[in-house]
């Protein structure tokens, strides 16, 4: 019953936040921690997410000069708010370019290059990975299972890598063993394209 009635509560307050580019508003997180004393008096209200975001900037009225760009990693973050004039992801519908003012967009990113654009500096990562949320004020959120710089990867593993799982893939027997090898040997073909391109 109690599970019920929070999760309405949940529920509830991230209906009221769902389409909303704005942080949350104290408003809505004071009538969540009304309600929820209300229903269940005895149990503290839980957090809700926007307790442990920052809030971001307000979209701005004129397109900005720059585009602030967070790459995070489950360990570590790669870049945080790094102001640059634009990104190149891979996205699994192909290579998409995200400059300043770019509309909200989230994407699903292929193992690939990811191409930081700073003036004429240009620094390339390898991502096998994860998911790109652009928002409206001009921040992209970059989040990915693994990340590195394409100059630090050992071209010599690469192909010894893509031989393992290429001979993996043409001697697997049940479904699991192809769809594991076929893995390997996408992301040592998208390595060694790094490598190449």
């Amino acid at each position: 019953m109690m599970r019920q009635a929070a999760s309405r509560l949940v529920h509830r307050s991230a209906a009221l936040r769902r389409f909303s580019t704005s942080p949350a508003t104290p408003e809505i997180d004071a009538t969540f921690v009304a309600t929820w004393k209300k229903m269940i008096p005895n149990i503290d209200p839980p957090n809700t997410p926007s307790a442990f975001m920052k809030p971001r900037p307000p979209i701005p009225s004129t397109i900005p000069t720059k585009l602030t760009v967070n790459l995070a990693l489950p360990y570590s973050s790669v870049l945080s708010s790094k102001e640059v004039e634009m990104i190149i992801v891979p996205a699994t519908t192909g290579q998409m370019g995200v400059l300043p003012g770019h509309v909200p967009t989230i994407a699903e990113l292929k193992p690939g290059v990811m191409s930081v654009h700073d003036g004429s500096e240009v620094t390339k990562y390898f991502i096998s990975g994860g998911f790109a949320v652009i928002h409206a004020n001009s921040y992209a959120d970059i989040v990915a299972v693994e990340a590195v710089p394409v100059d630090r990867i050992d071209p010599a593993a690469v192909q010894k890598g893509l031989a393992e799982f290429t001979q993996k893939l043409n001697s697997a027997s049940t479904d699991l063993e192809k769809a594991e090898a076929q893995i390997g040997v996408d992301v040592h073909s998208a390595l060694n394209g790094a490598l190449t391109g």
